[in-house]
């Protein structure tokens, strides 16, 4: 049996790297800062591109994104009535969305001055109540998960509606977006697994200063914010997180917010953080020896990526017949060159013993 744990223990190690290269919950923030809204110039969405009107919701997109656009329609009212009652706030009065169809085409729905990041599947623009998302990753052909993306981004303008633009620090701001989307669960419970085991979790102190740069690090900077977010959202706490939400809306100092809210300041309530990591993720590893558990994590996440990849496909092998298609539309009827007949074809009759062609 020995060996067979080592064999999966191998396999688990170059599945976990595979999963680790796609995973783009490392990425740094996607939401560029606006120092004067009303100087931005937001470019008009394409005539070509379809517009849906939800109320407060607008939302743009090019016809043959529909069928990926609809999830995104079919649940933005919840969304918004989640993040309404979370903060406390009335929030997202008004957001306009622009769905593009590639990483590259976000650039040219975004203002000129304030272009997405090239990593970005996704960006926020808050003050101007401006999200911009793309149905296919940066540098690939893999689809998004759009109404995640979606999630993750409407969490950013809602919160900035929440706290009237009053500073917030970083591992707030992200950590609620990636707890309201719920992107890369899974592999967020690895990596907070693998940093209470060693010791590696990073003091929110470290955040407010800044994330790291280094890739495992910004992901364990992540995973951490959004599990330290739904700490703060625990059963019986909604109340006293959104009397945060308003205490910061009303101007006070995030920390100081904090402790009159939760009746202790962020050093103890991360002690009791960290303490519950600590049972939650110390005794997997003897129930399942590491094997079991993480064949199910890794072989999820790689379902759900392979899924992704093959929706991708077929979606840009729609957009190339459409395409195909719209170009024949307009094209000129192509003219057949002038028929011409052999003359030894042509009729011929005998008149007064000559032979006549007829025309």
């Amino acid at each position: 049996m020995q060996w067979a744990r080592l064999l999966v223990g191998a396999l688990l190690v170059a599945l976990w790297a595979g999963v680790a290269q796609a995973d783009t919950g490392a990425a740094p923030r996607d939401v560029p800062q606006v120092s004067n809204p009303s100087a931005v110039h937001i470019p008009p969405v394409p005539a070509t591109y379809e517009t849906k009107r939800l109320g407060w919701l607008t939302l743009s997109f090019a016809p043959s994104a529909h069928e990926r656009v609809q999830p995104l329609l079919t649940e933005a009212e919840a969304d918004k009535e989640r993040l309404t009652e979370e903060l406390g706030q009335s929030v997202l009065d008004h957001v306009e969305v622009r769905v593009a169809r590639t990483a590259d085409e976000m650039a040219m729905l975004a203002p000129a001055d304030l272009p997405p990041p090239a990593y970005a599947s996704g960006v926020a623009y808050p003050p101007l109540h401006l999200v911009i998302l793309s149905l296919v990753g940066p540098g690939s052909a893999d689809a998004t998960d759009l109404p995640e993306v979606f999630r993750h981004e409407l969490a950013h303008v809602a919160l900035e509606d929440a706290v009237l633009g009053h500073h917030v620090p970083r591992w707030f701001n992200e950590g609620l977006a990636v707890h309201e989307s719920g992107e890369s669960s899974l592999l967020r419970v690895r990596t907070l697994w693998d940093a209470t085991l060693s010791r590696t979790v990073i003091p929110l102190e470290e955040l407010d200063r800044g994330f790291p740069s280094e890739r495992q690090e910004v992901s364990i900077a992540y995973a951490e914010s959004a599990d330290f977010v739904r700490f703060l959202l625990r059963d019986g706490d909604h109340v006293r997180f959104a009397a945060l939400v308003d205490r910061a809306r009303k101007g006070e100092a995030f920390d100081s917010a904090l402790a009159d809210s939760y009746g202790t300041d962020v050093r103890k309530l991360e002690f009791q953080w960290r303490e519950e990591i600590a049972k939650r993720y110390s005794f997997l590893p003897v129930l399942t020896g590491g094997s079991v558990l993480w064949v199910i994590v890794i072989g999820l996440s790689a379902l759900g990526w392979a899924r992704k990849k093959r929706k991708a496909k077929a979606t840009l092998a729609r957009w190339e017949a459409e395409e195909a298609l719209a170009a024949a539309a307009v094209a000129p009827p192509e003219v057949p060159d002038a028929i011409f007949v052999r003359p030894e074809a042509l009729p011929k009759i005998e008149h007064d013993g000559d032979w006549h062609t007829l025309h």
